[in-house]
Parts: C-alpha cells; sequence; structure tokens
C-alpha cells in the first residue's frame, strides 16, 4: 500500500489509536477513511479496517464482505496480497454465526492464495490463522458433505479438501512433531522453536509447505543441540514418506 495515499495514513493513525487502546478514536478513524475513500481500492483498505470495530458479528460480517467485494472490483496485482487475510477474515466472521462449514469454503480459498500474502512474519501469521481455521472447521465441513450429493464437492485422494489443499499434515507424523515440540517448550528450546513452529503451525498440505516444514526440521537436526533420543527422532520424522 502506498503510505502517502490519505486513506492509508487515516487508517495508520488508526491503529496507532487502536495499540494506544483508544477504540473509539481509531474506530472515528476508520469511518473517516472510509468516507473518504476515492475509489474502490480506497474503500477496500478502509473496510478491512473497520470490520475490526463492529459491535455485533452480523456488521463484522458485512463489512468484511464489503472488503472483498471491493477487492474483487479492483481485481488487479494492488489487491492479489490481500485474499488471504480478506478469506480468512470471512471465516472467523462465518465461526462467529455460527456457520463453520461456509468458514471452512473461506479457510479453504484464503490457503489457495496464500502464496500471496507478503513474506515474513505476516505471512507466517496468515499461514498459522489459516491452517488453525481449517482444523477447526473440517468436522463441519464433512459433515456437509455428506449431506450432499455422493462424490460431489467431497475429499479427494489424500484428504484433500476444495482447491485440492489437504486439511492437515499426516496424523502420525503430527503426533510425532508434537511430541517434539512439547519437549522443546518444556525447557525451553528456543531455537529449535523458532525454527520449527512458524513451518509447522502454518502447514496446509501443498508441496511447497512439505519442503519448507522438512527444511526447517533438518536445519535444527543439523545444529545437532539436542538429546540424542530426539536427534534420532527428528531424524526419523523428516525421513518419513509425508514430508518426502
Amino acid at each position: 500500500m502506498d503510505p502517502e495515499l490519505p486513506v492509508v495514513r487515516l487508517c495508520v493513525a488508526g491503529m496507532q489509536a487502536e495499540a494506544e487502546g483508544r477504540a473509539e478514536a481509531a474506530r472515528a478513524l476508520f469511518q473517516q477513511a472510509w468516507d473518504s475513500a476515492a475509489d474502490d481500492y480506497e474503500a477496500c483498505i478502509a473496510a478491512h479496517y473497520l470490520a475490526r470495530h463492529q459491535n455485533s458479528p452480523e456488521e463484522t460480517l458485512r463489512w468484511n464482505q464489503e472488503c472483498l467485494d471491493r477487492a474483487d472490483r479492483v481485481g488487479d496485482e494492488r489487491v492479489a496480497g490481500f485474499y488471504p487475510s480478506l478469506h480468512l477474515n470471512m471465516g472467523h466472521a462465518c465461526r462467529q454465526l455460527g456457520r463453520p462449514a461456509l468458514a471452512h469454503t473461506h479457510f479453504l480459498r484464503a490457503a489457495e492464495r496464500v502464496e500471496q500474502a507478503p513474506e515474513g512474519q505476516y505471512g507466517d501469521w496468515n499461514r498459522i490463522a489459516i491452517a488453525a481455521g481449517l482444523r477447526d472447521t473440517a468436522g463441519a465441513h464433512e459433515d456437509s458433505a455428506r449431506e450432499g450429493s455422493a462424490g460431489e464437492g467431497s475429499a479427494g485422494e489424500g484428504g484433500a479438501g476444495a482447491g485440492g489443499v489437504p486439511r492437515s499434515l499426516d496424523e502420525a507424523v503430527d503426533g510425532r512433531v508434537r511430541e517434539l515440540v512439547s519437549r522443546w517448550c518444556a525447557r525451553g528450546e528456543l531455537m529449535a522453536l523458532g525454527l520449527a513452529l512458524p513451518a509447522y503451525l502454518g502447514y496446509l498440505g501443498t508441496a511447497a509447505d512439505r519442503v519448507r516444514l522438512r527444511s526447517a526440521l533438518h536445519m535444527v537436526h543439523a545444529a545437532r543441540r539436542l538429546p540424542a533420543d530426539e536427534q534420532a527422532e527428528l531424524g526419523a520424522v523428516i525421513g518419513s514418506a509425508a514430508l518426502r
């Protein structure tokens, strides 16, 4: 986003007010940004922040939908990186309204476009939140699929959902990684946690995610700072079929 745009400056000021605990001032600044938006692109930005300051789940969903609609109207590279977050927010809003199957659909759409999110901590946060949303709404999605026509809209081979995005890591491997992470947390193994957690918590099942997780675990293994039993277990996990 162009930091010189008046709408962006207002939203930055609103975020500062929000961080300082001045919720009413933040909402007023975001409303001012919305009122002054000159086009769909600026309206999309303002709607995103307004959605954060609504008093009901219905209004939160309405503003998130407004934000998504405006992004669709823009339809160019300026908004491409917005979509993972936009669908993530729609998913959260739908969950709040007790619509987990629709929420799951939005989490899937967010996963399909997650590579468009900016790299770094923001991208990691999106991945982690999307993966959590997919896990938490997987049951509702499966129930909805069973109620529909047999073979239509259901998961294909390998547990993949809509768009070919698997919902989670192989169960056996997931359990082994969780056990290792629990041990690292218990003794404050910060290096291992710092390397492995973003890739593990943000795992969405794509080939790129498998490479990312395997590479992160390999770096922990290569450092040779773990006890011998953990070194051996981590090596076995890295070599498992689920991560090849």
